[in-house]
């Protein structure tokens, strides 16, 4: 898959039944993101911003338009075949009652019990797996239940740096977590990121402000696209959110 405009949507559309209703989150929203890019997808809760990305993981499929990858509809290719190239990190960790290695491991079912670790120590999980009962080795409750969700969270972006795939979809929910797990998370992520194309929902606008470009998705539209210093100047939505933030850090 090498081409020029690595990932694509175009006129995309989706919708969710509300009691005898439909409420169209997405409204045709179009996105060029090219190999090597890092894109970011900011916006009012409520926008769009989970429904695009879990789309672009097909989690599920549009109602209208479509997603290609490398020129591919995502709907021509298989699973396999799709999650060789992608990766991702949500808000929503997806762990199992079982140890740190192996739930780490699904990030690659091949890898030594020593590139696990290295991930692990990579995105700043070593500390707190050592303090556990059985170390590595120590079972973490369904869902993870027995760690904290800055825990969870590290153990996600092993997982992807594990894995390895060339593009990444995250979720940079830190807003939930302590202020030392933020910054922990967030040199996890520093790493994560390097070499491969990004695209992240933002929730802190301060940490995409080098972003290649930046789309404000707002009533399920792109109403904002361009980089951080573009949208300043266009004196819109993106603007007033950056001076909310800068005065409330």
């Amino acid at each position: 898959m090498s081409v020029t405009s690595l990932l694509e949507t175009r006129g995309l559309k989706k919708s969710y039944p509300q009691g005898k209703h439909s409420v169209e989150v997405l409204k045709g929203v179009d996105v060029t993101v090219d190999k090597g890019e890092f894109v970011a997808v900011v916006g009012p809760s409520g926008g769009g911003k989970s429904t695009l990305l879990h789309l672009l993981a097909r989690f599920f499929d549009p109602q209208e338009g479509r997603i290609t990858l490398g020129g591919v509809d995502l709907r021509d290719l298989g699973p396999d075949r799709l999650y060789d190239h992608l990766s991702f990190v949500f808000q929503d960790v997806q762990l199992f009652d079982g140890g740190v290695l192996e739930n780490v491991r699904i990030g690659r079912p091949d890898a030594t019990d020593a590139e696990v670790m290295a991930a692990c120590h990579a995105a700043r999980c070593d500390e707190f797996i050592r303090r556990l009962p059985e170390g590595y080795e120590t079972p973490i409750g369904e869902n993870g239940q027995r760690l904290s969700g800055g825990q969870r969270q590290r153990l996600s972006i092993a997982r992807a740096l594990l894995k390895d795939a060339p593009v990444l979809l995250l979720d940079e929910a830190t807003a939930s977590v302590d202020p030392e797990a933020q910054h922990e998370i967030q040199e996890a992520i520093s790493r994560l990121i390097k070499g491969r194309t990004v695209i992240v929902i933002a929730h802190r606008l301060h940490t995409i402000q080098h972003a290649d470009q930046i789309l404000l998705l707002a009533q399920g539209r792109i109403i904002e696209h361009g980089s951080h210093d573009e949208l300043l100047r266009a004196g819109g939505l993106y603007r007033d959110m950056w001076a909310l933030q800068t005065v409330t850090q």
